[in-house]
């Protein structure tokens, strides 16, 4: 049933404020006063957390469009508002999350929820993909299983277009399952595993697995199918006595199913299906056809995570095998299951030719995941065109005028400059007389093309030039090949670069802030070896208050790719100040000398050019690197006071030590009296106060009464801060990949690579050559065995020197290892951090040693 805004006060036990101009239906519920596409019926909560506050930007949405509110305290003035709608509560969450789950149950058909600490996005695609021939399907879009992902994710649900609904729950504390829970109100659940995620926000496991299976205690409850292998989860439903089926792999009481596993030499696994002891068989009777004895199946993968994912949904196939409307032949689940494939669920972010860069989403293509596609594109600041390469939309529930008018929408919700159509529908529904017509009125340029052949046919990269392309298709279409024939060509070596890891480290220190503190972030040396403007691009988003870069050109790169926000510039030449004028960079001074250079580029200055940025003044208080130290405060002092208006200070700024070890606390407390000191004596001669500044990400953590006006957050961004805080808190953000070359069988005796420094051993052995070198930043250090890689999810050494563009492995031990196989440098499972101390250095090191020439692909969920 449609909810209208007037509605709301009710549904939400709120007060209205104003009514809108007209009353509508609420059509979609938006969040992020950056991320407004379609404004028609479009609902905005403004929610509050300890680093954002949406009623600040109640005037910006008014002025793209947005009409209908809800707010926890109404605006000073309702008068610049006219014609919009506001409605009062107490909690904008909890309203959010009332109106989710009001829409919920209007919805009568099964409700699916996957909860657990791994695997649940994954179980999640798979269930719709295996699913998706036979049911209407209502899904969370990527990974939005959060307290606010949840009701954007519910909020899709249509009764008229789904006959089923598949949501993820993800919980990090106490509390919040039973908020979920109301939310999706689920019929159906599945519960992954039971790992160490988010384990700091519980007392103990059990606490955690108490609070997740609160997903499944609601009235109306029907099955839960979860891995009796876990000894506390099964002994916990068990308890609970919730309706449950049950599957192992081993001999577990109480499992309905037991599935044993064999893997083959072709990297996929057997599954022979046997039925449980018949106290736990109530689901499937003996002689059900299904399940008879000989029932195999096979599973497209070999990996331990794939398969445990798989097995769940081959569970719920065959749980569904009871139902003679939904029964498929075995023969038929066959099929399915062998065309499943490892989800790309992210986003990827790549170079293109020809200054273009690439935004690469094609895993699927329905509505939602189109809208966050198309919200992805519109937060580029690049300039340049938008470009959208689009397949067909699929799994919508939507007829094709229907559902194409609102991909048109988006579109123009999104600045998109230039539409490429790929597919049968979308040519015929968007390519028509009439809409090419009113495209060129609106300069949208449109191409069609019935396949991606007759594309890739006609495909001129040279024709797409500075531009941001996003490339959107099911994966039916292989939309994989356009990306190819548009990306830059380089070697197969990659630096995965996970940003919403990035996002979670900036978050955690973002945590630690007082009220009203500002974030500076570092993005020199190419933002730790991690990409400038892709880092730099989130941090804008994210909304940090400064950039910091090491020289002008990484800033004015920044700036040339619509980087806006302010950028101290640590290390400027005394010939750069025109530069730093033209591109609005901020330099640190931290000598007389430099100062000098600043003064005299402000008095070279001719009339009518835009002043000196702001500038940035660095105290040496015990580094003993840059910076004015106590003996030249005098002279700095009667710089300032003879130049106060040619000399606008922004900051005062200090580099502590030794912040991260706690053996030089007292030092550390000395440099923090030092710069307050020498701070007021600068601060009374400019007659005002001024942002002042000492700590970098371990002083964050460790002396949070030292925070003064600003932070500057380095490498703990990157998630490898010192001490134990990066193994508990941060996340690894780089993932540093190669693939095999070639692999060969050495008899005994035989040495490897220059010098022959691969050593002879007694023994025959498998040596792997890896495309990476110490060209590409991998370091010649980790020669003979002080290096490891990992392969098939085991570690190789390195055998020999590191080559320039290459490196060898032993593989003797991982026999499956075959040209082309993936290696991993560094990542989940090898920690830069345990690299580093193998051969002595630091992870910083090892970051900002990465080559440029090596591949940045930035991924996103």
């Amino acid at each position: 049933m449609p909810i209208r805004f007037l509605d709301l006060p009710t549904l939400l036990g709120g007060t209205l404020l104003q009514a809108p101009a007209t009353d509508v239906t609420i059509a979609s519920l938006l969040l992020d006063s950056r991320r407004v596409g379609l404004t028609e019926g479009a609902l905005f909560f403004a929610l509050r957390g300890p680093n954002h506050d949406g009623h600040h930007h109640l005037a910006a949405l008014y002025a793209k469009g947005v009409r209908l509110f809800v707010v926890s305290h109404a605006p000073a003035s309702l008068g610049p508002f006219v014609g919009a709608g506001f409605v009062q509560v107490a909690d904008t969450l909890a309203a959010l999350q009332a109106l989710a789950a009001q829409h919920r149950a209007a919805f009568q058909q099964p409700v699916w929820a996957i909860t657990g600490s791994n695997g649940k996005t994954i179980v999640k695609e798979w269930l719709a993909q295996l699913l998706a021939p036979d049911e209407g399907i209502c899904r969370s879009p990527k990974s939005y299983n959060s307290q606010v992902g949840v009701p954007l994710s519910v909020w899709e649900l249509a009764p008229g277009r789904h006959t089923l609904g598949i949501f993820e729950a993800g919980i990090s504390e106490q509390g919040e399952m039973a908020r979920l829970a109301r939310v999706i109100h689920p019929t159906h659940g599945i519960f992954t595993t039971l790992g160490t995620a988010h384990d700091a926000g519980f007392a103990s496991e059990t606490d955690k697995l108490t609070e997740k299976l609160q997903l499944f205690e609601q009235s109306g409850f029907e099955l839960l199918v979860y891995c009796a292998d876990q000894p506390a989860v099964h002994a916990a439903v068990q308890a609970r006595h919730l309706p449950a089926l049950a599957w192992t792999r081993h001999e577990v009481p109480g499992a309905a199913l037991r599935f044993r596993l064999k893997s083959t030499t072709a990297g996929t696994t057997t599954v022979r299906v046997r039925l449980g002891e018949t106290s736990a068989t109530a689901h499937f009777p003996a002689e059900h056809l299904a399940l008879r004895a000989a029932t195999r199946f096979t599973l497209p993968f070999a990996d331990e995570p794939s398969v445990e994912n798989a097995l769940h949904c081959l569970a719920v196939l065959l749980w569904r095998q009871l139902d003679p409307a939904k029964a498929l032949d075995p023969a038929e689940i066959q099929r399915r299951l062998l065309r499943l494939q490892p989800v790309a669920m992210r986003l990827e972010m790549k170079q293109g030719r020809h200054g273009c860069y690439l935004l690469d989403d094609t895993y699927n293509n329905d509505l939602a995941g189109l809208a966050l596609a198309l919200d992805a594109l519109s937060r580029q600041a690049r300039p340049g065109g938008r470009t959208l390469i689009l397949s067909d939309v699929l799994e919508s529930g939507l007829s094709g005028p229907a559902l194409y008018a609102r991909v048109l929408a988006l579109v123009r919700a999104h600045g998109v400059t230039r539409l490429i159509g790929v597919g049968e529908a979308v040519s015929a529904e968007l390519g028509g007389a009439v809409l090419q017509a009113e495209f060129e009125q609106t300069q949208l340029i449109t191409q069609f093309y019935p396949t991606t052949e007759a594309l890739l046919a006609d495909l001129r990269p040279r024709e797409f030039q500075n531009e941001t392309i996003l490339v959107k298709g099911a994966r039916r279409f292989g939309f994989e090949r356009v990306v190819a024939a548009l990306q830059q060509l380089q070697h197969g070596t990659v630096l995965e670069v996970n940003l919403d890891a990035l996002t979670h480290n900036l978050q955690y220190y973002r945590q630690r802030l007082h009220p009203g503190t500002k974030l500076m972030v570092m993005v020199k040396a190419f933002a730790y070896g991690s990409g400038s403007y892709e880092v730099a691009s989130l941090l804008q988003f994210q909304r940090a208050d400064y950039l910091a870069v090491a020289y002008p050109d990484e800033g004015q790169q920044l700036r040339e790719n619509g980087i806006s926000l302010p950028i101290m510039v640590l290390n400027p030449g005394p010939d750069s100040f025109e530069q730093l004028r033209r591109y609005r960079l901020e330099p640190e001074i931290y000598s007389l000398e430099r100062l000098h250079d600043y003064l005299q580029a402000a008095h070279e200055a001719t009339a009518g050019t835009a002043p000196l940025p702001p500038l940035h003044l660095k105290l040496d208080t015990g580094m003993r690197r840059l910076g004015f130290d106590e003996n030249d405060l005098p002279a700095l002092l009667d710089q300032l006071a003879a130049h106060r208006v040619q000399l606008p200070v922004a900051s005062i700024m200090t580099h502590l030590a030794a912040a991260d070890d706690p053996a030089h606390d007292d030092f550390t407390q000395q440099q923090l009296s030092t710069f307050q000191r020498m701070a007021a004596a600068i601060e009374a001669v400019l007659g005002r106060s001024v942002l002042k500044h000492a700590l970098n990400s371990a002083g964050i953590r460790r002396f949070p009464e030292a925070q003064f006006d600003m932070v500057r957050l380095g490498v703990g961004l990157y998630g490898v801060e010192a001490g134990d805080e990066s193994s508990r808190n941060l996340l690894p953000v780089s993932t540093l990949r190669t693939t095999v070359s070639q692999v060969k069988t050495l008899p005994a005796d035989t040495t490897v690579g220059y010098g022959r420094r691969g050593v002879a051993t007694a023994h025959e052995r498998r040596v792997a050559t890896l495309a990476i070198g110490y060209a590409d930043g991998y370091d010649r250090r980790f020669s003979a065995g002080a290096g490891l890689v990992l392969l098939h999810g085991r570690r190789a050494p390195v055998v020999g020197s590191v080559c320039m563009d290459m490196v060898m492995v032993d593989v003797t031990d991982i026999p499956e290892t075959q040209p082309g196989d993936v290696a991993m440098l560094f990542g989940e499972g090898l920690t830069i951090n345990e690299l580093a101390a193998r051969i002595g250095t630091i992870p910083y090191e090892l970051l900002t040693n990465v080559s440029e020439r090596v591949k940045r692909v930035f991924v996103s969920e």
